[in-house]
């Protein structure tokens, strides 16, 4: 994970050229890896398929398939061809928008994606948004509250409470809000996807752990900014405290909390697939699950393959946006 860029005070000491071959190296640097990272994603998911025990296309269709069954079905996915030409065949067809055909249901893997990953991606930005608006105050106020060794109870209060909470998976979670809050208490649906009541539990299910982690930093960072110069200098002036909490203190603390945000992003999509699971949530995780249960290996294949993609991306943009909004790091790197 990219170092958390410090912004304040800190400026390169080469000239304006110098800080742009540096930031073009930096981002061209990182969109190699990216290339690479993305081709080891593709080789890895054609080699799922192969490392299955025994032949995949009868565990699929059954061992009471009759065999003239398998062998046209081996045909038409290619499993027939030389590894190495079945490779190719692969990654021109990802290329080119071709996941395959699902066994089941014979409907193309694209078509799949395309109808379930916004309902996956609505999710894990909704818990993105609702960490951060909640972790960032949190996490700031237990900082103004702990200044200087102030109030030992809040602060262990706060560390352990945070701790606990990045521990528990979301799945538990997501079963534990269904019990209370929906067989229990009946305020909201228990599984599937209706109206704006239904997105509450797996966002909530999905945001609880990062606040607890984002809090943490932010809890840290703002710690780190009452201490500095620049806020003593403004107390010395006797600016209100919510001005210098507000103006001063949050911008700076923003970058570190806003780059694990970021990043969080990806585990949020991962993590989806057991709360998708658990809510009936029609997203790609619920389908996941399906298609590994019952053998789909093209749908599992093309999920995985999707689900890989999103991680490198939100990786490569917040490398390259640390690198552009913090030149030393890209300096440092050069």
């Amino acid at each position: 994970m990219a170092a958390i860029p410090r912004l304040r005070n800190r400026r390169p000491s080469t000239g304006g050229g110098s800080r742009s071959r540096a930031r073009g190296a930096f981002v061209l640097r990182h969109l190699v890896r990216f290339v690479i990272s993305l081709a080891v994603l593709l080789v890895a998911s054609f080699a799922m398929i192969h490392l299955i025990p025994g032949d995949p296309v009868r565990a699929s269709l059954g061992q009471a398939a009759p065999v003239e069954l398998v062998e046209a079905r081996r045909a038409a996915l290619g499993l027939d061809q030389p590894i190495l030409t079945q490779l190719a065949s692969y990654v021109g067809h990802v290329i080119s928008g071709d996941f395959g055909t699902s066994f089941l249901s014979g409907e193309p893997v694209g078509e799949i994606i395309a109808s379930r990953l916004p309902n996956t991606l609505t999710l894990a930005l909704l818990a993105t948004l609702v960490s951060l608006l909640v972790a960032v105050p949190l996490g700031m106020w237990a900082g103004v509250r702990t200044e200087n060794g102030r109030n030992r109870g809040t602060e262990a209060a706060f560390t352990s409470a945070t701790g606990t909470a990045v521990a528990i998976p979301e799945f538990l979670y997501a079963i534990a809000m269904v019990a209370l809050f929906a067989i229990g208490l009946g305020w909201f649906p228990p599984a599937g996807k209706g109206g704006p009541e239904s997105y509450v539990l797996p966002v909530l299910a999905l945001a609880v752990g990062p606040i607890a982690m984002i809090a943490r930093i932010s809890r840290v960072e703002t710690l780190r900014e009452l201490g500095s110069d620049y806020v003593r200098l403004a107390r010395a002036k006797r600016l209100p405290a919510a001005r210098v909490h507000l103006r001063h203190v949050l911008p700076n603390t923003l970058t570190a909390t806003l780059t694990v945000g970021g990043l969080l992003l990806t585990g949020l999509i991962a993590g989806s697939v057991l709360v998708e699971y658990v809510f009936a949530w029609p997203g790609l995780g619920l389908r996941i699950v399906e298609s590994i249960t019952q053998k789909d290996y093209p749908v599992a294949q093309g999920v995985i393959l999707v689900y890989g993609a999103i991680v490198l991306v939100v990786n490569l943009l917040v490398d390259v946006l640390l690198g552009l909004l913090d030149p030393t790091s890209a300096l440092k790197e050069t």
